[in-house]
């Protein structure tokens, strides 16, 4: 779980660099922001999902799931 906001802290501050507001059109500034939220949380969490495969780090949830 830490991992995960660790990695949407990081993807959060790397798409700020990212003028997405001049892809959208005019004075939809609201949905902008909400597009970078929900990319910022899709990439972070692909991300982090590959590390933990990638080190065989048990997933934290992954023992809710033996039942």
């Amino acid at each position: 779980m830490i991992s995960h906001l660790i990695f949407i802290v990081i993807t959060w501050y790397a798409l700020q660099g990212f003028q997405i507001e001049k892809l959208m059109k005019p004075n939809h500034v609201f949905q902008a922001k909400l597009m970078l939220i929900l990319l910022t949380i899709t990439i972070s969490s692909t991300v982090s999902n590959f590390f933990f495969s990638c080190w065989h780090i048990p997933h934290p949830f992954h023992l809710f799931y033996l039942a």
